[in-house]
């Protein structure tokens, strides 16, 4: 079977550290195989790793803090060494912890008990598919560690930290069949640190369910396993119920393995993005939450967080989200981020097909670079010597500028699972960027046909002296284009050496849009005069914004016509947040656009009639 593109991951508790203070190193097991549920696009299933794996691959991986890859200071450290003990039935690593003064406070939480879970990240590259008791389960056979984090909430909760009298790892070798288990059993941590663990345990799997004090102690007081208290955990929330006349939501939980904020926005974004779009097929991440209404979403969002949802209604929950935890409002912004992207690139412009993108990193006026050809080659002597050739330069700048507006949806419609809401606004926004650039560009060629702003050289960009105007107006026909291909290919640059302008674009507004259809379409000559030699080689472009009858030939491969983006951000923008003047989310759409041209030689102006 196919391996998945996505990193998946596993959690494991943390138990009494084996923490090497000199060397800063943890002995952390990462696996013992244990069952996970994931979901794809069959349904559930349960998924087992096979631990005799090759780890050379994994020694060096970053140790991150709760899967976060956003920034450099979410790497707390690395791994060293990895192995397997047991027969195969257990993985252990040895971490290194950074020196930052910020990974201090993170060492000692675990130091004190406050910090239990490893989570490893992983892509599983074969899988092997059996059906066991009626159910599905998927062995991962060959899969790829790629990281280790730090993480607040276990899953894998047979998997521990190391204690600190337990032995030192062996090196990680490539035939996983050859690794050597410590030479030295490990001796079992006391019983007072096991029951601590278990009761530290307990609280953490009634803090994910949204169980009150009560529970915790009568848990504790029965001196509950950990399997018992999670079967108890289940069993209260499958016996609780809404209070009377409230409105009962039916919810799906998904499990505590998805953790990463980026990750889950994203699914969770997709999920909601694929309600609203008919006929977008979700990824295997976002197919857990298709099925969910926004209500549900927040719901989720929260648990996830650890905040109790019991007994709160659809509106309340959806309160909480909107202030309690960034998920659910990063989740609406990726809706709405691929929405308004996919109506930005569907939108039709005339101008951009024969234009060239270009990104800028900052907002300071940027000069583009015009050289002039270098001077011919010339014969190398019988010395050998080659002489130096020159270069004139000579350039046209262009700078960003930001334009933008804030829009709001309002809580009635996240209460009102009301996904039209959260599109068609976004798909909105989505064609107004997009119509905007088109104007704006249009703007510009109509400006640089009149008298407007002049090039380096002190010239308009259609001038006689550039030779891209024609001296008077004409039909669009096959001597008129001869003349602009004739014109065109005569081009040369500032040292006067030729340069390959090759005509692939008439660019015309409505008045002329038949006129260019006519002469660019095929047709079957009876007479050899009647041959057309622009059927095919020219690319007919409306732009419905250009009045009047002047028409354009365009080398677009030519440096002319350019419209620029912000690097980091190229097209346009959201950013989202619970609302203060609006009573929901409020979304600011940003654009960073700037257009000029920055040459003349790939545009030829007829006036035309």
């Amino acid at each position: 079977m196919n391996a998945p593109a996505d990193i998946v991951t596993r959690r494991a508790p943390l138990a009494a550290t084996s923490w090497n203070a000199e060397e800063r190193t943890l002995e952390v097991t990462f696996s013992t195989g244990a069952e996970v549920e994931r979901f794809d696009a069959r349904g559930a299933y349960a998924e087992r790793l096979n631990l005799a794996q090759d780890w050379t691959a994994f020694i060096g991986a970053p140790v991150l803090n709760s899967h976060r890859r956003g920034d450099l200071t979410d790497v707390l450290g690395s791994v060293q060494k990895a192995w397997t003990v047991g027969g195969n039935r257990e993985a252990r690593a040895v971490i290194k912890l950074s020196r930052r003064g910020d990974v201090e406070p993170i060492i000692q939480d675990i130091l004190d008990g406050h910090l239990r879970g490893v989570s490893v990240g992983y892509v599983v590259n074969a899988w092997s598919e059996s059906t066991e008791g009626g159910r599905r389960v998927k062995t991962a056979t060959r899969w790829t560690p790629v990281e280790l984090s730090i993480v607040p909430i276990p899953a894998d909760r047979q998997a521990t930290i190391r204690g600190e009298t337990m032995t030192a790892p062996t090196p990680a070798t490539a035939d996983p069949a050859a690794a050597t288990p410590p030479a030295a059993a490990a001796p079992t941590p006391t019983a007072s640190a096991e029951r601590a663990a278990v009761n530290a345990e307990i609280r953490s799997i009634a803090a994910v369910a949204g169980l009150d004090q009560a529970w915790i102690d009568g848990q504790i007081d029965a001196a509950a396993t950990t399997d018992a208290a999670r079967a108890a955990a289940f069993e209260a929330l499958r016996s609780r119920s809404a209070p009377a006349g409230q409105l009962r939501t039916t919810t799906i939980s998904i499990g505590v393995d998805h953790t990463d904020p980026a990750l889950r926005a994203a699914a969770i974004g997709e999920a909601l993005y694929t309600r609203a779009t008919p006929g977008h097929t979700p990824s295997e991440a976002a197919r857990a939450y298709v099925g969910l209404s926004i209500p549900e979403i927040a719901r989720d969002c929260l648990r996830a967080r650890g905040v109790s949802v019991t007994g709160l209604g659809a509106a309340e929950v959806v309160t909480r989200a909107l202030h309690s935890t960034s998920d659910f409002v990063l989740a609406l912004a990726d809706t709405q981020g691929r929405v308004l992207a996919t109506a930005y690139r569907a939108a039709a412009s005339g101008l951009k097909p024969v234009a060239r993108q270009v990104t800028l990193p900052d907002f300071r006026k940027r000069t583009f670079l015009r050289t002039s050809g270098i001077s011919d080659l010339e014969k190398v002597n019988e010395a050998g010597e080659f002489k130096r050739g020159t270069f004139g330069e000579a350039g046209e700048s262009v700078s960003l500028e930001t334009f933008g507006k804030v829009f709001g949806i309002t809580r009635q419609a996240l209460v009102n699972d009301d996904t039209g809401a959260l599109s068609d606004v976004p798909r909105k926004f989505g064609d107004a960027a997009a119509r905007f650039e088109a104007a704006q560009l249009a703007k510009l060629l109509v400006k640089a046909a009149g008298a407007g702003p002049t090039m380096a050289d002190g010239k308009t960009l259609f001038h006689a002296d550039h030779h891209n105007l024609a001296g008077a107006g004409a039909a669009i026909d096959v001597t008129s284009l001869g003349t602009a291909r004739f014109t065109m290919r005569g081009q040369t640059d500032d040292a006067g050496q030729l340069i390959s302008v090759v005509p692939k674009a008439l660019v015309v507004g409505p008045a002329k849009e038949t006129e260019a259809q006519l002469i660019t379409a095929a047709t079957t000559p009876i007479e050899p005069s009647e041959v057309n030699p622009f059927v095919g080689a020219l690319a007919v472009h409306v732009e419905p914004r250009l009045a009047g009858n002047a028409w354009y030939v365009v080398d677009p491969l030519v440096d002319g016509l350019i419209y620029a983006h912000l690097a980091s951000e190229p097209g346009p923008q959201l950013e989202s947040r619970a609302g203060f003047d609006v009573d929901g989310i409020e979304t600011r759409i940003r654009l960073d656009f700037g257009c000029a041209f920055i040459d003349w030689r790939g545009w030829y102006r007829n006036p035309g009639n």
